[in-house]
């Protein structure tokens, strides 16, 4: 999200035009060859309901705040437009943030937890943030995936929101991390504006009343359950990276 604030042109013609080509594609290659069984999932994001007050389901105004959500708006309505004029099975998964030990070092998530890892084995001793109250559900990626494929086996093609019906800001989160592996957080977290977004979302909730209906689809791993899963991992990747550190292979660097 960050990233799409310096690079808006960029952002669109990947994130808006990029479902609109494969979206093309896909009439194009029914039409070519009467398959009519293709399915196509587009990934939405609950960042396109941006300033609209939680909780937010499928009925919800979208208000983006960001390149990158207003994108994931119009690739949203492409989709819509395509399973109705086109009659494509063609549905919008508008998932809520979704976590796990895979996910990028960029992301907060991420990057709490792979601090807290460094920090407990003696690689790093301060993490850089920007703002600490801005509140997100986060559920499990695992999970979440699980309902990408519930949404592909309906007769119908339809949108859902996907979320934990949760919401915890960053600062919860961080204590939820460091506080697992005995550490206080503001002994390590320093806040630095350059981290901070031109327009912030301050409140995601999500309302999956819908998917759980619909889908028969409800959140496996909770919150806590997922910091720790996260920490856990990133853990044991700061113990390796120390065995390289020690043996003189890569040095120990602090996070700029």
């Amino acid at each position: 999200v960050a990233v799409s604030f310096e690079i808006p042109d960029f952002t669109a013609d990947v994130v808006a035009t990029g479902a609109l080509r494969l979206l093309e594609a896909l009439r194009s290659h029914i039409a070519q060859t009467g398959r009519t069984h293709v399915k196509y999932y587009q990934a939405g994001s609950s960042e396109m309901f941006g300033s609209t007050p939680p909780p937010q389901l499928e009925t919800s105004p979208f208000h983006p705040r960001s390149p990158y959500a207003a994108a994931k708006c119009a690739a949203h309505w492409y989709t819509v437009n395509y399973r109705e004029a086109y009659g494509l099975f063609a549905c919008n998964g508008i998932l809520f943030n979704h976590e796990s030990p895979r996910r990028g070092e960029n992301f907060v998530t991420r990057k709490i937890t792979r601090a807290v890892g460094r920090i407990k084995i003696g690689l790093q001793s301060k993490l850089f943030l920007g703002n600490l109250q801005a509140s997100r559900d986060w559920g499990f990626a695992g999970d979440y995936v699980e309902a990408m494929w519930m949404m592909l086996q309906q007769d119908k093609p339809d949108d859902y929101v996907v979320a934990t019906e949760e919401s915890h800001t960053v600062q919860e989160f961080l204590e939820a991390a460091f506080g697992y592996v005995g550490l206080n957080w503001k002994d390590h977290v320093v806040i630095d504006k350059r981290y901070f977004r031109p327009a912030e979302v301050d409140n995601l909730k999500g309302d999956a009343s819908k998917a759980k209906k619909v889908l028969g689809w409800k959140p496996k791993v909770g919150f806590e359950q997922l910091v720790k899963m996260m920490v856990d991992e990133d853990i044991e990747l700061a113990k390796r990276e120390k065995v390289l550190v020690d043996a003189g292979y890569m040095d120990a660097q602090q996070q700029p």
